[in-house]
């Protein structure tokens, strides 16, 4: 049987707590409570129509943010029980990190950075923070969700320390945060936290090779060559010689989930050996991160990727698709930084209540909250005269 938690694990009760105070729950952990205001999150909810490659009108199958942060959350949370970690921890980071991607994925992203670039920039990563600490509006009391800090640590730096960063324009407005309540950003996360990073990895890179499989980018024999992928497609069809081209796929990648989060336990078990981690002072202090692939892994990965890159990122339908999504997002952008009293009553009050500055947030803030679809939708009207009965 598993121990409960292991001693660098994060315990709710011993939470720094929340920046704006708040009577204990009854019913709910801290960290449990955070998961569950991330789920009923206005941002949440619009992940279904958020996508990772594909836009969302190309097809019902194809993952989107929402589909992909419940993939990420499960891996997350089972890597945590194994290592006795705190799971609803790990689990509340998960389905909080794409919370701040705009529409149409990392084209979207490259866009409002472009068009950022005069105020601040964009940055996917300090759009999430801004989401959770400002931008929602669910509670009388406060901006945000006002999270628990091992929860807003966890959101700003499960890639790692951050404080190379600091300088960088669009993350200004963590370095003000920080100014009243520190998050630490020169150490690394929780060991929670760093579960849920690498089980974003280990999620994108499956569903990519399901998912272009699944678009005829490219083929099950086309990935036979590939490590990692290949020989767990060759035990497929060892073990089932009899089963359809979807079955193998679908085991094929189930299988590699499984490979890869072995391979990140036994690596973490190593480290962490190894480290003589045996506090969350010593997660945080380490010099290197103690989630993580091994070796071996890490260069498999990286073909893999090279492969991914090469036949789905950069395959020309896709490169049409992120032509018209930034073509989409700058229309819209220049239009609104030009006539701010076209954006909805909401936007339009924080557009025109400072200056240049100020307005390019309201407008990037708008843009960057909006499904793929009603980009399209919002474009359409926007600039197609025959859709003007329609506002």
């Amino acid at each position: 049987m598993i121990p409960d938690r292991a001693p660098f694990a994060e315990y709710p009760e011993h939470s720094r707590g929340r920046l704006v105070p708040e009577p204990i729950s009854r019913t709910r952990n801290a960290f449990a409570r955070d998961r569950d205001r991330i789920i009923h999150a206005t941002a949440f909810r619009r992940l279904k129509e958020k996508t990772q490659v594909f836009v969302a009108h190309e097809g019902d199958h194809y993952r989107t943010r929402l589909t992909h942060s419940l993939e990420v959350a499960q891996i997350a949370r089972s890597i945590a029980h194994a290592l006795r970690l705190d799971t609803d921890l790990a689990e509340t980071v998960a389905l909080a990190h794409d919370l701040g991607h705009p529409p149409f994925g990392h084209s979207g992203e490259d866009e409002l950075q472009a068009q950022m670039s005069a105020w601040g920039g964009f940055d996917h990563n300090v759009q999430t923070f801004r989401v959770v600490t400002r931008l929602e509006e669910r509670y009388p009391g406060f901006d945000g969700l006002n999270l628990s800090w091992e929860t807003v640590e966890g959101v700003v730096k499960h890639n790692g320390p951050v404080a190379h960063r600091l300088d960088e324009p669009a993350w200004k407005a963590i370095v003000d945060y920080t100014q009243g309540w520190d998050l630490r950003l020169d150490t690394f996360a929780s060991l929670e936290a760093q579960a849920a990073a690498i089980a974003d990895d280990i999620a994108y890179n499956n569903h990519d090779v399901d998912d272009g499989v699944q678009a005829g980018l490219f083929t099950l024999d086309d990935l036979a060559g590939v490590p990692l992928i290949g020989p767990v497609l060759h035990g497929v069809r060892q073990d089932w010689p009899g089963i359809d081209e979807r079955m193998v796929r679908i085991e094929a990648v189930r299988r590699m989930i499984g490979v890869m989060v072995e391979d990140v336990l036994a690596e973490t078990e190593r480290r962490i050996e190894a480290d003589a981690v045996r506090s969350t002072e010593d997660v945080r202090t380490a010099r290197r991160p103690m989630v993580a692939f091994s070796p071996a892994m890490l260069a498999d990965l990286g073909v893999l990727r090279k492969f991914l890159f090469e036949r789905m990122y950069r395959h020309y339908r896709v490169n049409r698709t992120r032509s018209q999504a930034r073509r989409i997002l700058a229309e819209m952008f220049r239009l609104f930084m030009a006539e701010p009293e076209t954006l909805p009553p909401e936007w339009s009050g924080k557009a025109l209540a400072g200056d240049e500055a100020r307005k390019a947030r309201a407008v990037c803030d708008y843009i960057a909250g909006m499904t793929d679809r009603y980009a399209i939708e919002e474009h359409r009207k926007l600039f197609s005269l025959d859709l003007a009965l329609d506002l």
